[in-house]
């Protein structure tokens, strides 16, 4: 079994903290790394991958350092999120160049090309490509030779809803035999749909780690806000005021609205219909104001 170990891990930029004591313990299977954009997640990636040092801590594949470490090559395929790709050259000509640094040859090559059905363009120049083709030849050019470990910074970036489905029943496959998978994603649904286990990332700071229904849970139970118009805000306000699953109410003379805090998801969806029938009010507007990520995550990190 092929396991990274990030152990009190910080990275930094003169004075900008990247990643900030962040540990966790990356095995075998499909593992999501989960956060808005800008939390970390590609310099966490990239010294997954050694090319980044850690400014503090350590990045280890099976207890050995990563950083300046050419050996663990042999077992880490790499598919970052930015291009660095050779527009000049054909998809087959890319993969082969990474077939040749490993000592192999055509037929490994050919292999990895037909894993991400990328054939019937291999001999396109990458110039003419989509992004997703590029993704894919990408992803053909990490497999060539046959790693034990797959790290994906935003991998489904730029595909379209087939080439996704192909590319996550590839990432799941590759887990089931035993390999370690990462990928990246700012998107919730994506890393559900694929991953056994996340690891969720935010301002740096490692804020939760479980299957996806623990993660989806803690995301349900913080603090929800919604702005609500009805045809009698404060009749509503002084309705929903005494249930205790309502924090706080405002009302909001600028929208016209009122601003509730919901400290219990299910009751208050259910409580908010009911009273409103009861009371003769017609609800006219219910929008939640706090769904992005970036407030997700921050209420994980502060919990």
């Amino acid at each position: 079994m092929t396991t990274i170990e990030i152990d009190h891990t910080s990275r930094w930029f003169g004075n900008v903290v990247a990643v900030n004591d962040v540990s966790m313990t990356v095995g075998p299977g499909v593992t999501g790394l989960l956060g808005p954009n800008g939390a970390g997640k590609s310099t966490l990636i990239n010294m997954m991958a050694g090319f980044l040092a850690p400014s503090t801590g350590t990045v280890t594949l099976d207890g050995k350092a990563i950083w300046r470490n050419e050996a663990v090559y042999r077992a880490i395929g790499i598919v970052p999120e930015r291009e660095g790709m050779y527009d000049f050259l054909t998809g087959r000509e890319f993969v082969m160049a990474n077939a040749e640094l490993h000592g192999l040859g055509d037929a490994e090559a050919a292999r990895a090309l037909a894993t991400v059905q990328m054939e019937y363009a291999q001999d396109r120049k990458i110039s003419t490509y989509s992004k997703g083709m590029r993704q894919r030849v990408k992803m053909a050019s990490a497999l060539v030779h046959d790693p034990s470990v797959l790290l994906l910074d935003e991998p489904f970036n730029g595909m379209d809803p087939r080439q996704r489905m192909q590319l996550m029943e590839l990432l799941r496959r590759m887990g089931a035999e035993g390999r370690t998978v990462l990928f990246s994603s700012h998107i919730l649904e994506e890393v559900e749909q694929l991953a056994s286990h996340i690891e969720v990332i935010v301002a740096g700071r490692h804020a939760a780690s479980g299957d996806f229904r623990k993660i989806r849970r803690l995301m349900t139970d913080r603090p929800h806000r919604y702005l609500v118009r009805s045809s009698d805000d404060r009749a509503l306000a002084a309705a929903l005021i005494a249930d205790p699953s309502t924090a706080g109410i405002e009302v909001d003379l600028t929208e016209q609205a009122l601003r509730i805090q919901a400290v219990d998801f299910g009751r208050f969806t259910t409580l908010l219909p009911k009273v409103a029938r009861e009371q003769g009010i017609r609800l006219l507007t219910v929008s939640p104001s706090d769904e992005s990520l970036e407030s997700v995550f921050s209420y994980l990190v502060a919990a």
